[in-house]
């Protein structure tokens, strides 16, 4: 188990950024690229499941978390270019990037634009689309009305429909009560408006479109009890992404890091051996 430890970054002509860090320095670079409203506490079971060989980055986005919150640059694309910068600024020249759920856009378009800085993908139950799902219309209804200080129980109720029935944060579940507390915590620290531009920008990019020019080697790791991404979302992965390979959890929900990080931490680390 390695020890994980937290620094923060500027980012060149961007905001202040902390960041977790666990692993040999010179291991393979692994960066975990956290969803809506996450921070890089969503990576915490999995951080403890990655071998100690690789050397592992989980920053936390602008405006999420302990993040510098600035008034603007949540589209998917200012996304990507703080991971860029972030790669910049702990001195990453290549790197396997590992998105989870949202976060999984922007590593495609740093994966699609700057192949060189990119030595696998891995996309962990990432949406192909987004603004045709009965879901995110309804979820933007709500979200459109959001307001400072942001309700618990409405927070609380998003991070639970993450999880796959058996596993929503019962005693006998995979997910721990304490862990996903935490993420509830962490989700509050993203301001009304955080939440409200970043859904947007989700709605309004073409997400599919981000698919294109990605030429490095990319798995995708689904759920097949996610309620918000689909098998043929990953079909349409396979399809567009020359030598993608999918693989499938059986029983598991859309955060698969959260209910079998162990599984996940075996799946990445083949890619981080192979592409190294």
């Amino acid at each position: 188990m390695p020890a994980v430890a937290v620094h923060t970054v500027p980012l060149r002509e961007g905001p202040l950024l902390p960041y977790a860090e666990a692993g040999d320095p010179t291991g393979t670079p692994v960066v975990l690229v956290h969803g809506y409203v996450d921070s890089w506490w969503t990576f915490e079971p999995l951080l403890r499941c990655l071998p100690s060989s690789l050397h592992v980055y989980a920053p936390t986005q602008r405006g999420h978390g302990d993040a510098e919150k600035p008034p603007d640059g949540y589209l998917p694309e200012d996304f990507a270019t703080d991971l860029v910068a972030f790669m910049d600024g702990v001195g990453i020249e290549r790197a396997v990037l590992v998105g989870g759920s949202s976060g999984g856009v922007q590593a495609r378009i740093v994966a699609g634009r700057y192949p060189d800085r990119v030595a696998g993908l891995v996309l962990l139950g990432t949406p192909v689309t987004l603004a045709d799902k009965p879901a995110a219309v309804e979820m933007w209804k709500v979200v459109q009305k959001l307001e400072d200080p942001l309700d618990r129980s409405f927070a609380d109720r998003f991070a639970k429909g993450l999880i796959a029935e058996s596993g929503a944060g019962s005693a006998a579940g995979s997910v721990g009560r304490g862990f996903l507390e935490t993420v509830v915590e962490e989700s509050l620290k993203a301001p009304a408006r955080v939440w409200r531009e970043t859904l947007r920008g989700l709605l309004e990019t073409d997400l599919r479109a981000t698919l294109a020019g990605i030429l490095v080697p990319t798995l995708a790791l689904w759920g097949d009890q996610d309620p918000f991404v689909t098998r043929e979302e990953q079909q349409t992965v396979l399809d567009t992404v020359l030598g993608s390979r999918l693989i499938v959890y059986e029983g598991v929900g859309h955060v698969v890091h959260w209910e079998t990080p162990e599984r996940v931490a075996r799946d990445i680390t083949e890619v981080a051996t192979t592409t190294a």
